[in-house]
């Protein structure tokens, strides 16, 4: 990488090397065992002239997206989530029974379906062959499309302009950012609004989130970063939100710049916690590359000694950031017998890189194992309550981040 893709400067710095894994999503069948597996570079770097925080595009949107292996529904709290939003979002920007709402990477209908059920007209627009078949099959309309200016304007012509657009979880993911925002303008009427969801670098940095570094997510938002690049597509943020969802995460609210006034008084605070932090200069970005080395250290020292001891250490979920976790630390079956996820999509294939198997999550009962390590960590609430059960027969739960923690006991 060479040269920042939001504003073309040439002056990037590194923030972390993760050495090479491969993409996160690319799980395995038992019949791609014994061949060979592409690894790509993951080292992220922050352009000191807009801060926007990035790695290179060595993989496309095409290469993950086509057939995905996530589907949001099945995450009890992320469903919850979406279903507040809509209702949220039905107050305050007005959403009447005329009105049209278009949700950007839309997965399997996951937020959109508390839309259908609201009588309000929608879309979906969603690149993933698999999972936009079962949001049509949820009752979601849905377009399998990548998102760019010449989408906007085909759906914007055949169902008219949205009063809304919602784009959560996905600005990071896709690399040409200029023309994806062009995209978004493209959909919103010129008096509508657009809601986008996206994690926080400041979190990140602050609290050793780094496996949510891969290769899927070219880009880590700042507000500050983020207010240049809706900027880039004639978009101006208007309200911002801070959100607890993966980890920490920012709710952008942006308008076509013509109509957009001044932004809310939550913008310049958070702003000022970002400068605060250091993430508007070099200095923020420094310390980070070794408390990541610690975060490895210390999970490593626990895997060695369970097994010196003679522990059993399961995993618990197969997100894309446990992948990065994983390969990082470089941990085999040796150390993590099997990691248990409830995507049936997932059971029988393996981790990326590491291939540890994935199995249902009924195996973790019938094993009881010791230690139970839980790679959703942002979920942490939702699990702990969730497993409890494996404080039945003495085992206990393991979050390796932001440091590493055993809950002892439920209660």
């Amino acid at each position: 990488m060479t040269r920042c893709r939001l504003c073309g400067s040439a002056a990037l710095e590194s923030v972390v090397d993760l050495g090479a894994t491969p993409p996160c999503e690319s799980f395995l069948a038992a019949g791609q065992l014994d061949e060979p597996e592409p690894a790509y570079p993951l080292h992220l770097r922050v352009c000191t002239d807009c801060w926007l925080a990035q790695i290179p595009p060595l993989i496309t949107p095409e290469d993950t997206f086509k057939e995905y292996a996530y589907f949001s529904s099945f995450s009890t709290s992320w469903v919850e989530h979406a279903r507040t939003f809509v209702d949220d979002a039905v107050e305050r920007v007005g959403l009447g029974p005329d009105a049209f709402v278009v949700e950007v990477a839309s997965n399997d209908g996951y937020l959109l379906k508390h839309v259908v059920d609201r009588g309000i007209r929608c879309l979906g627009i969603e690149p993933s062959v698999n999972v936009g078949a079962a949001a049509r099959d949820a009752g979601v309309p849905t377009l399998t499309e990548f998102l760019s200016p010449e989408t906007g304007a085909a759906v914007r012509a055949e169902h008219g302009p949205a009063d809304l657009v919602v784009a959560n979880n996905v600005y990071a993911h896709i690399p040409d950012v200029v023309g994806f925002t062009q995209g978004l303008r493209a959909l919103v009427a010129d008096d509508g609004h657009v809601s986008i969801e996206v994690q926080h670098l400041l979190t990140l940095i602050e609290d050793n989130q780094y496996d949510t570094i891969y290769h899927e997510h070219f880009q880590y938002y700042t507000v500050a970063s983020a207010i240049r690049a809706l900027a880039s597509g004639g978009l101006a943020l208007v309200d911002v939100e801070l959100l607890p969802t993966h980890g920490g995460s920012i709710r952008l609210l942006a308008r076509p710049a013509e109509v957009a006034g001044e932004p809310s008084q939550r913008v310049a605070d958070v702003l000022a916690r970002e400068k605060a932090a250091g993430l508007q200069e070099l200095s923020g970005y420094t310390e980070f590359s070794a408390r990541v080395a610690k975060v490895r250290r210390d999970l490593l020292r626990f895997l060695i000694g369970a097994a010196e001891r003679g522990e059993t250490v399961v995993g618990y979920g197969a997100p894309g950031k446990g992948n990065t976790l994983l390969n990082h630390c470089g941990i085999r079956p040796d150390l993590l017998a099997y990691t248990v996820d409830r995507n049936p999509y997932k059971h029988g294939r393996f981790t990326p890189g590491t291939r540890i198997p994935i199995l249902a999550p009924e195996r973790i009962a019938a094993d009881k194992p010791d230690y139970v390590l839980v790679l959703p960590w942002n979920l942490r609430t939702e699990l702990v309550e969730q497993l409890s059960f494996v404080h039945e027969w003495g085992g206990r739960l393991v979050f390796p981040i932001p440091e590493l923690s055993i809950v002892e006991d439920a209660s």
